[in-house]
């Protein structure tokens, strides 16, 4: 479902991403793994061109990621991207947020997209906060409003961006459970995260990425369990000590 081949991204002088090769197959859910300014981040937001990168090719359902225009927009309501920070219209209501994209950029008719708008929100667990405006949820159901939101578009492939790491601690399991449950259903899913026991749970492989390439990628109990790579190791030391 992607391919990536020779992503390399420099912001000024530093080089954030260095020759990274990386594919994801059609269902599969990929955890990215590592110390902050590993170039996680980054490497998830060239998948949908948020970042340019300056040398490399990225593929999605088989096609190259345009560069600009129509067709860039068009590529990215095929992949859902959900943030840290949930970016909701603060002026529309639930629903509004949810059902906005398919009828600008897809073309639905309004009705059909608030039908989908309703059932998505029921399958995130919010539909009582339909009538509601962002800022009277909470953060955790904010992030999830933000999931309906991107499955609103039918997305091939899935991005999420750390998307735990502003919710307060009693909410992050409400987001996560929702990722599980879309992992479940066979969505591919590319989810960089500081949540170890998600990836343990729900990754079919961990993607350990430190200055700005790819370590080392395993299987979760593998990874977990008998890391390669030193500075996995010393890694996996650090936020499991605790766990």
């Amino acid at each position: 479902m992607v391919r990536i081949r020779g992503l390399q991204k420099s912001f000024g002088a530093n080089l954030v991403l260095d020759g990274i090769d990386l594919d994801v197959a059609t269902a599969e859910v990929v955890v990215v793994a590592g110390p902050s300014g590993s170039g996680k981040s980054t490497l998830c937001r060239c998948i949908n061109r948020l970042e340019t990168a300056e040398a490399g090719e990225i593929l999605v359902a088989g096609r190259p990621v345009p560069a600009e225009g129509q067709a860039l927009a068009r590529m990215r309501a095929e992949v859902g991207m959900v943030f840290q920070q949930f970016n909701l219209f603060a002026h529309k209501t639930v629903l509004d947020n949810v059902a906005l994209g398919p009828v600008k950029v897809l073309g639905c008719r309004p009705e059909q997209a608030r039908r989908r708008a309703e059932e998505l929100l029921d399958r995130v667990g919010v539909s009582a906060q339909a009538a509601k405006y962002p800022a009277q949820l909470s953060g955790g159901q904010q992030q999830r409003v933000a999931i309906a939101r991107s499955l609103a578009m039918d997305p091939k492939v899935m991005l999420f961006d750390e998307p735990t790491s502003a919710l307060d601690p009693e909410m992050i399991n409400e987001v996560l459970d929702v990722m599980k449950r879309l992992a479940a259903d066979g969505m591919t899913m590319v989810v960089v995260t500081h949540e170890m026991g998600f990836a343990r749970s729900a990754a079919d492989r961990v993607v350990f990425m430190d200055g700005g390439r790819i370590v080392e990628q395993a299987p979760p109990e593998q990874f977990f369990s008998s890391p390669r790579s030193r500075r996995a190791q010393e890694f996996l030391s650090k936020i499991l000590v605790h766990g």
